[in-house]
């Protein structure tokens, strides 16, 4: 088991260099331009930095045997609290997070950014975070052996602010996207060394697997998938945790 050193008083070389990858990705999103049906886009890298900064801090520190990646934000997760899968009470009470949340620049009146005054919960990172802390009693005995993270940080969404996954962009602002997305996510698999890298759905799954091939020092990466918490999906409104688990445990990930 990796020893968790996030409390030391000076930030390791990981911890530093996953906030640098992060500020980095933060900028170059920046000068992305999306068209139909994306008319809205929200940067929880900006507007909720601080709590993002605050979770790398807190949850990184040395290499992680399991890396899970999400595709991006949820309007009521990540979107109002800057954590991966954030949903509000597992962010509070697990990961023991809260911190002032601003606005995005646009704000689109059917979604605005409360923070955690948001009422909303996330019900992918309910399911998430609830699985973890039911097997992990406290937040460092989860963070010990594994890192969440997503792949893509923007939330996109149409003019009636409707959710837009990145998989339904045009293919030109995909392929921008993607390579600064893939580029994030290789430096951070560079810096996190897991033994295992897994997709939360087949989206980030593919994702895991274009960047791993693409390096050789990535290659030894053992890259798997679990099922997707959303509820959006009609198999993970049948039990989800229970299949996820035994995904990780059919795997090698989990040892039940």
């Amino acid at each position: 088991m990796f020893v968790l050193c996030c409390n030391n008083a000076a930030m390791n070389k990981i911890t530093k260099g996953l906030i640098a990858a992060a500020k980095q990705l933060r900028s170059q999103l920046d000068s992305l331009r999306f068209s139909s049906p994306v008319t809205w886009v929200y940067n929880p890298l900006h507007y909720a930095w601080s709590a993002h900064e605050q979770y790398m801090k807190l949850y990184t520190g040395g290499p992680c045997r399991v890396f899970l990646l999400g595709m991006n934000p949820g309007p009521w997760g990540m979107a109002q609290t800057g954590v991966p899968f954030g949903e509000i009470d597992a962010v509070r009470n697990y990961l023991k997070i809260e911190t002032e949340i601003s606005k995005p620049e646009r704000e689109h009146p059917k979604r605005p950014i409360e923070g955690f005054a948001c009422k909303r919960s996330e019900v992918s990172g309910k399911r998430l975070w609830g699985l973890f802390a039911e097997r992990y009693p406290t937040a460092n005995d989860f963070f010990a052996e594994h890192y969440v993270s997503n792949y893509c940080p923007l939330v996109f969404m149409d003019d009636g602010a409707r959710n837009v996954t990145p998989d339904k962009l045009p293919a030109a602002e995909s392929k921008e996207l993607d390579a600064l997305c893939d580029e994030h996510l290789q430096k951070s698999l560079l810096l996190l060394k897991p033994e295992f890298a897994v997709g939360v759905g087949a989206y980030a799954q593919d994702c895991l697997n274009r960047v791993c091939r693409s390096d050789t020092k990535l290659n030894s990466i053992a890259v798997c998938k679990i099922l997707h918490p959303s509820p959006a999906s009609p198999a993970a409104n049948r039990g989800w945790a229970e299949q996820a688990s035994k995904q990780l445990n059919d795997a090698g990930i989990w040892i039940d």
